[in-house]
């Protein structure tokens, strides 16, 4: 079952995946994650546009959210081109394109539940961080994120396990390039079609697993509450 033919693919494989899911949970952390605590702070003209825009990829299937994106990102898009003349960057068909395509696929997850983690923190002790003089900065550090850290933990590993399973909007932005851009689910698709069942096992019992660890890791997270802010102690 392991042969090394097997473990020639199974690795660069899974190399490959872990680097796009890591990469991708880190940029949906920060950008579904800044989006959410702006959206939750503060009122402002289009939120409601922007929510619906930011959650779109959820509902939508990830080979039109990938259209969206080969258009965007190839060297006729609008940001394609400017990147491939100005920096001589190229996206389509690199693991750094597959990146993008599994955090836009992430993100609404992250978005989603950091935003019902921060609602949830009671209004009371924001107040009384600003009347003890805490700025909105350490009130964010002080308050905000040691009350909602659990959710934004579940947040980091619910995006994390989406981006490590992402396959439409990938394979149409980064195509299946074996070594190069080919990812766990991408490889699965590849072993059923040529007619590898074993190879298809061995990458469906490791996504399975990791899987079924971030499963037990989110549940467990959201059976703990929720720490007192630093200042309350």
């Amino acid at each position: 079952m392991f042969s090394p033919e097997a473990i020639a693919v199974v690795l660069p494989a899974l190399w490959i995946s872990l680097k796009v899911a890591g990469f991708a949970t880190i940029l949906s952390t920060f950008f579904g994650g800044g989006l959410a605590y702006g959206v939750v702070r503060y009122q402002f003209w289009g939120k409601f546009w922007l929510e619906a825009i930011a959650t779109l990829p959820l509902v939508m299937p990830p080979t039109v959210v990938g259209f969206y994106l080969l258009q965007l990102l190839s060297q006729q898009g609008l940001l394609g081109f400017w990147l491939a003349r100005w920096f001589q960057i190229r996206l389509i068909f690199s693991w750094q394109g597959a990146t993008i395509a599994a955090t836009v696929m992430a993100l609404p997850l992250m978005f989603k539940t950091t935003k019902a983690a921060l609602q949830s923190v009671n209004p009371i002790y924001l107040e009384a961080a600003a009347t003890l003089g805490q700025s909105e900065w350490q009130i964010f550090w002080r308050v905000w994120l040691p009350l909602a850290n659990r959710g934004v933990l579940v947040g980091i590993l619910l995006s994390f396990t989406r981006a490590l399973g992402e396959f439409g909007a990938t394979l149409m932005v980064a195509g299946n390039i074996p070594g190069l851009t080919q990812t766990m689910p991408m490889a699965i698709y590849e072993a059923v079609q040529t007619g590898d069942q074993t190879l298809a096992a061995i990458f469906v019992a490791i996504l399975t697993g990791i899987s079924f660890l971030s499963l037990l890791m989110t549940q467990y997270l959201e059976s703990r509450t929720a720490t007192k802010p630093q200042f309350f102690r």
